[in-house]
Parts: C-alpha cells; sequence; structure tokens
C-alpha cells in the first residue's frame, strides 16, 4: 500500500481514507459516509469541512456511485498491493422505506418481526433516526403502545419502548390529550414481564421525556397509582439512567403540596434513602437531595425520613464531599429536620453522626454566605445540647461557643 499512490479524489477529506460510500454533500463536497454523517450527526457540526459554507443536517447526501465504481475497479487492479475490493454499500434508510414498515405494523403477523427491523434500525446511526422521525415513527409506537395497554397485550412493548427511548418526541405527540399515551406508560410499569429492568428503564425515560415535551403542568392531578408505580420501579431496581429518570420525573411533580404527599406514602422517602446509601454517582445524589428537600417540607416526610436509621447520617455526609447544589440541599434538609421535629432523639442523632461537626466545617470553609446562615441557624437551634456532648470534638467547641452562633 506504501508503494502505491491513490488518487487523491479517492481520498475523504475528513479521515484521510479511501472512501467506502462516497456521498456528494449540497456544497458539492464528496466525502465519505460515515465520516460527514459523524460529523453531523455526533459532533453536530452545521458547516462543510471543506467549503465552511451552511451543512444543516438535515440536507440530503446524495450517493456518488459513479465514483464508488471508479475506486472499486482501483481497487481490484491493484489487489495485488495488498489493497481489498470495497464491498458495495447496502442501500441507505429512506423515508419511504420507513412508511412500509410502519404500514406493516397494521399486518398482526408482521408485527414483532416489523418492530425488531424498526428498532435495529434507530440503533445503527442519526440518519435513520431522522427518516424514522420524518416518517411518523413516533406516532406510531405511541399509537400502538396505547394498543397494547388496551388489549392488556406485552409482546411487542420492550421493541416500541425501546424505539421512543432512542428518538425524540415532538410536542405534537406528546400531547396526552390525545393519546393515552400517559396511563399506558403508567400500565408498563405496573406489568410482570422478562427484561423488567430494560423494559421500565425505556418506560421512564420515555415517560420523561413526554412530561419535558409536554410541560410539567400534566402532573398538576395525577392518580395516586402514578406515584405507586413510580416509587415501585426505584424499588424493584432499574438501570442508572432509568433512577435518573424517575427522580427528574419526581421533582417536576414536587410543586404540588399534594403530589409530595402521595410520593410520601407511596414510600418514596425509604427507597431514595436505600439509593443514596449505595453512593451512587453525583448527578444522582444531586436529585435524590432535592427530591427529599420537597417530601421534607410535608409532615408526613419527615416523619418518613427520621424513621430510617440512616437518613441524617447519609444526608450529613454529603455535606461539603458531593458539590455545591448537594450541600444547599443537605443543609435545608437538616434545617426542615430540625426546626419541625419535636423528636429530642434528633440534636442526639446529629452529633452521633457527624451532622454537628459538618456544619460547623461549613463556617470554616468557602462556603456561599446563606449557607453559612443556615448552618449558624441550625447550630443555635439545639446549642445547649450540643455543647454537653461528649461527641463534639475539642475543635468544634469553639466554633459553637462564637458569638455569632448564639
Amino acid at each position: 500500500m506504501d508503494d502505491i499512490e491513490v488518487p487523491s479524489f479517492f481520498i475523504c477529506p475528513i479521515s484521510l481514507q479511501i472512501m467506502k460510500d462516497p456521498v456528494t454533500a449540497i456544497t458539492g463536497i464528496t466525502y465519505d459516509r460515515e465520516s460527514i454523517e459523524h460529523w453531523l450527526f455526533k459532533s453536530k457540526n452545521t458547516t462543510c469541512p471543506v467549503t465552511k459554507q451552511p451543512l444543516p443536517t438535515d440536507s440530503d447526501l446524495t450517493q456518488n456511485h459513479n465514483l464508488r465504481r471508479l475506486i472499486q475497479a482501483w481497487c481490484t487492479e491493484n489487489a495485488s498491493y495488498g489493497i481489498d475490493r470495497i464491498p458495495t454499500p447496502k442501500p441507505v434508510l429512506n423515508k419511504f422505506h420507513v412508511l412500509q414498515l410502519i404500514k406493516d405494523l397494521s399486518q398482526p403477523h408482521l408485527q414483532l418481526k416489523t418492530l425488531r427491523r424498526l428498532e435495529i434500525l434507530a440503533t445503527q446511526n442519526e440518519r435513520n433516526r431522522k427518516y424514522m422521525l420524518e416518517a411518523g415513527i413516533v406516532k406510531a409506537m405511541v399509537l400502538f403502545i396505547v394498543s397494547c395497554f388496551k388489549k392488556n397485550q406485552l409482546v411487542g412493548l420492550e421493541e416500541a419502548l425501546s424505539i421512543l427511548h432512542l428518538v425524540k418526541i415532538p410536542k405534537a405527540e406528546a400531547n396526552i390529550e390525545n393519546y393515552p399515551i400517559f396511563e399506558s406508560l403508567i400500565w408498563v410499569l405496573g406489568c410482570q414481564m422478562d427484561n423488567h429492568v430494560s423494559v421500565k428503564t425505556h418506560a421512564v425515560v420515555v415517560l420523561r421525556k413526554i412530561i419535558e415535551t409536554a410541560g410539567s403542568n400534566v402532573l398538576e392531578i395525577p392518580k395516586p397509582e402514578f406515584f405507586e408505580r413510580i416509587v415501585g420501579v426505584l424499588r424493584d431496581g432499574i438501570s442508572q439512567q432509568g433512577i435518573n429518570a424517575v427522580l427528574n420525573i419526581m421533582l417536576d411533580a414536587c410543586p404540588w403540596a399534594r403530589n409530595r404527599s402521595m410520593m410520601a406514602e407511596a414510600g418514596a422517602v425509604f427507597e431514595l434513602i436505600e439509593i443514596e446509601l449505595g453512593s451512587p454517582e453525583k448527578r444522582t445524589t444531586e436529585l435524590i437531595l432535592g427530591v427529599l428537600f420537597n417530601l421534607c417540607s410535608c409532615a408526613i416526610g419527615r416523619a418518613q425520613f427520621l424513621s430510617h436509621s440512616g437518613s441524617i447520617a447519609v444526608v450529613s455526609k454529603r455535606i461539603l464531599t458531593v458539590s455545591p447544589a448537594a450541600d444547599d440541599r443537605a443543609i435545608m434538609i437538616l434545617s426542615l429536620i430540625c426546626k419541625y421535629s419535636g423528636n429530642s432523639m434528633v440534636p442526639q442523632e446529629m452529633m452521633i453522626v457527624g451532622a454537628v461537626s459538618r456544619l460547623c466545617k461549613v463556617l470554616q470553609v468557602d462556603s456561599a454566605t446563606y449557607l453559612k446562615d443556615k448552618a449558624k441557624e441550625i447550630l443555635r437551634s439545639h446549642f445547649d445540647v450540643w455543647m454537653k456532648s461528649p461527641c463534639i470534638a475539642a475543635i468544634d467547641r469553639p466554633l459553637l461557643t462564637d458569638r455569632r452562633c448564639n
């Protein structure tokens, strides 16, 4: 290969390799399909790499059959130099192909095969997902899932949810007034099926997408069953992506007091603390503390928080160890617990698990002023109890006796 000169027009301007599937952009420049699609869809660039002219992701890429045949012929002629012949690429997916597959969904004996084919296409590349969106794949999958809900049918649900998980959901298709997709997804969360982790992960991610697109006002008056199913998913176990989707849904529902009470009644506080005790990733911790703060604003939430033996300890340990956002929520949770709890055991437990020491450290480090003020407020609330305790280290006593905390 080093002994032969490759014609320059066989080389892709991006990869600098011989093109396997040359396509020409609207700017007139030819690239290898894989390279230009990665440039457009993965890297989210909007200009032609060579001319720097605008090149939207929805612009057509035309197969250059003549150039591809020239490259194949050249490769065959130079096979003795160790050059492999480039195979003819498979026809690319187009909108009309997707429309035919969607039409096949109306045939019961073709449904599962068609769904699996669509799922494979959706996982392959962004170009396929673009054509699938243009052909109306979201509406087709929503209608299929709703149909499964009405018929109590599980076959094909996994594939349909996987497809919706992979593509964007337009606002028009997220309108729950048009289709009972909301109820259908809640039904899925209560179903017993094989591969439940994957199916329910995809279901909550799709539910999160719909809420995000349609607006959180769809959560203003949900049924208690909604939160029972959501909390049940956390209890049964789902992927990290699924956990974060559930937590985001919970946060979206928190502005309404009725929702906070229903979440607490469904056992959300216990499940969130259990997940946090497993030391999840930073973003998950921030979301958990955010939801716990909201749930602790109601009496039932605080009661359940205090009923868990590890609640105060795990929240205290997150102060100054995760992020400023986590510090904010953790300190606010402790503030609510101290302010509204009449249980004399609470200040004692806060001493034992190191919460008081953490709050003293907040006063020492470069924290936000409002957090320092909140920490002082908490320290003042049970000053007499904490000063008498042997659990308070000598290094913390000057901070407790400082007139700023009295």
